[in-house]
């Protein structure tokens, strides 16, 4: 954004000093010429100002810059943001990832109504922020946090639309997850198609519409990971991988490099490896075994690593044995599993524990529950 600003120097009685200054005065008038078009620092846009390809603006603290730049390997460009004092180039949010442009000649400005807009050299709309209520005043503040945040510029300040809402790959500081039971509207990751492509990939990450704090991911559509610990996304450096896996990072300012401080480690990180009524555990030696009870599906195809089949019971349960006239025989019971991540899919009620297991146990179509303080009760019917 261009700007000028003029300087007024205090008077002195001594000519020299005076001859001194204004040749000091001219000086700067010269060089001024020559900084008007220089970008300033500035952590606003206002409906009057808009920024092209060459400009930028800054977060109050420094933390952020929000301006156009080009994926590495490509010749699209791209509104976006990114830390501003990392040598590494590393951007964690995109405007039109959607709809790149394939020249330097767009601009983001205020739309009349208010809206946040990536315009091309014909004015044609690239992105826009979709603000459905028409607002005469707004601004658009880069926090030092990477949350740009559009509001009315009123006595309100009422926030129209924020990056919070609307991230890309990145977790951010003081970002929620979240699932809209009403409208079924996720605030959630997406990962980039590639590194040198911000559009949006095959991973999401984000929280099914359940009452169980889950992370998941999903693949298309389809369940690929799932998080029981939902702290690891309360750290500000969390990124969606474009392969679908969530890394988290912090920067060593010794090394001028990000480290990785975590990262999926292995098969049994990957949703459903083992399949029903199996177990996984990466130390092992064949990593998938049948809970006790329950032996594999398909024996043959079990014992050369193929997992997919899962397990099978192997003795009926009492309910189905009075079902199909075979002797009652023994009263069915439940196997106690600890530190395990569970499958998805469970239906919660808000019953105590023991009528939870209760619940469970009178009801043949029911074959796992748990009970979680703080949650309530969770049974499983199909695995």
């Amino acid at each position: 954004m261009n700007m000028a600003t003029c300087s007024a120097f205090s008077h002195t009685s001594n000519s020299e000093q005076v001859m001194g200054l204004l040749k000091k005065t001219n000086l700067l008038s010269v060089l001024c010429c020559f900084c008007l078009n220089l970008t300033v620092a500035i952590d606003t846009i206002r409906s009057s100002q808009s920024i092209n390809d060459t400009e930028y603006i800054i977060s109050n603290g420094s933390a952020f810059r929000l301006g156009f730049f080009g994926p590495e390997n490509s010749t699209n460009r791209y509104l976006g943001i990114w830390y501003n004092n990392i040598s590494v180039f590393t951007v964690i949010w995109v405007a039109n990832r959607q709809k790149p442009l394939k020249d330097s000649s767009g601009i983001l400005t205020i739309s009349k109504e208010g809206n946040l807009v990536v315009l091309n050299g014909q004015e044609e709309i690239f992105w826009s922020s979709n603000v459905s209520n028409s607002v005469t005043n707004s601004s658009a503040t880069l926090g030092d946090f990477g949350n740009l945040v559009l509001q009315q510029v009123d006595t309100t300040a009422l926030v129209l639309w924020e990056i919070e809402n609307h991230p890309s790959d990145s977790f951010l500081p003081k970002m929620k997850l979240s699932t809209n039971l009403r409208t079924d509207q996720r605030v959630q990751l997406t990962s980039w198609k590639s590194p040198s492509d911000p559009s949006i990939g095959s991973f999401s990450a984000g929280i099914d519409a359940l009452n169980i704090p889950e992370i998941f991911i999903w693949k298309e559509g389809a369940v690929s990971d799932t998080f029981t610990d939902s702290d690891v996304l309360h750290l500000p450096s969390v990124v969606l991988g474009s392969q679908g896996n969530v890394v988290q990072t912090y920067w060593d300012d010794g090394k001028k490099d990000w480290e990785v401080v975590l990262i999926p480690e292995d098969e049994c990180d990957v949703y459903g490896t083992c399949n029903a009524f199996g177990s996984c555990d990466s130390l092992s030696s064949q990593i998938c075994s049948c809970l006790r009870g329950f032996e594999p599906k398909i024996i043959k195809e079990w014992n050369r690593g193929n997992w997919t089949s899962g397990c099978v019971r192997r003795t009926p349960l009492q309910c189905e044995r009075m079902n199909n006239s075979i002797e009652e025989g023994k009263a069915d019971g439940f196997l106690k599993l600890e530190m395990i991540k569970v499958l998805d899919f469970a239906e919660w009620s808000n019953v105590n524990k023991e009528d939870c297991r209760k619940q469970c146990l009178e009801n043949c179509s029911c074959v796992a529950y748990g009970y979680y303080t703080g949650i309530g009760c969770l049974s499983w019917s199909e695995i």
